[in-house]
């Protein structure tokens, strides 16, 4: 019986399992299962009869075969996954997929949509599950709003948005206290208190400090992977916290906490609007573009 031809999911599956060097890590790329990936290989090596991969105490180990069929079908493969992705745009050029990191959703993009929704009532816009190392290497997101640098991704149109200012924040009940004691009037003094740390950016503490020229290392803390459950710990006052302005400016402006220290102190970080470049021409994502930078740039002159 003559075997199938290699379809264009296995070797999808095949040349993501050889870059990323484990079947796992390969499902977890691509949102299928791992036995998925296991058997999309398994039907290449049995349609070239001969293995693509070996395993050892590294990891899997392309044989020659598997060299030369990824060699040979690299290029091939993005160049049509790249041809059906914009072919998938210019037909549904008035819907956007976007991910963007889930506080920053939450916090501050979803209350202002309706603006966006009002100026363009004409574009679909959906949201894509939200990935930290993203790579468009899927038809969806069009574009994506991560947290790093612009120069991070060079082969990308990277759009710095907001999000480098941080500010300390605590209960406004332990900012009157201390002030009625005749503290805090020393950035070097929020050193004895309870440190709340964010676990995706612990150094932020410590760059805020040296930028109010103390010294001395800040303790370690609590360490929260959420910046709303840090925000919470900071309104029961288990301890204070520095975080990114535009994530909690609504919650100073409420009182519902309190900015000992109000200066302007920023990271080199913040969040970026990113997308491949074939798309900068997506109407909807053009229209997208431009509001959204108009209203970050709104949010940072307020």
């Amino acid at each position: 019986m003559r075997l199938h031809s290699p379809s264009m999911s296995e070797l999808h599956a095949f040349l993501t399992t050889a870059r990323l060097g484990s079947f796992t890590r390969a499902a977890e790329h691509l949102c299928v299962t791992q036995g998925a990936v296991s058997r999309a290989i398994a039907r290449l090596e049995a349609h070239f009869g001969q293995p693509l991969m070996t395993r050892n105490a590294q990891g899997l180990v392309l044989t020659a075969a598997g060299r030369q069929l990824m060699e040979g079908t690299e290029a091939p493969v993005r160049a049509i996954e790249s041809v059906s992705t914009e072919l998938r745009l210019a037909a549904g050029h008035l819907n956007l997929s976007l991910a963007v990191v889930p506080t920053l959703a939450s916090v501050w993009l979803v209350p202002r949509l309706p603006e966006f929704h009002q100026r363009h009532p004409e574009i679909s816009l959906s949201f894509a599950a939200y990935r930290r190392d993203e790579d468009f290497s899927r038809s969806t997101p069009h574009a994506a709003i991560l947290s790093g640098v612009p120069v991070q991704w060079p082969h990308w149109q990277c759009d710095y948005l907001l999000g480098r200012e941080i500010v300390v924040i605590c209960h406004p009940d332990r900012l009157r206290e201390r002030r009625n004691q005749g503290r805090w009037t020393d950035p070097a003094e929020l050193l004895d208190e309870p440190l709340l740390y964010h676990a995706n950016a612990p150094g932020n503490w410590q760059h805020w400090f040296a930028a109010m020229n103390v010294a001395d290392k800040p303790k370690s803390g609590t360490t929260l992977d959420q910046v709303s459950i840090i925000v919470r710990a900071v309104m029961a006052d288990m301890g204070i916290a520095v975080l990114q302005r535009c994530l909690v400016r609504d919650e100073i402006e409420a009182s519902r906490v309190a900015a000992p220290f109000d200066v302007p102190v920023s990271l080199d970080r913040g969040y970026v609007l990113c997308s491949p470049l074939q798309r900068k021409d997506h109407p909807a994502l053009a229209a997208f573009r431009s509001w959204i930078l108009d209203a970050a740039a709104r949010d940072s002159s307020e």
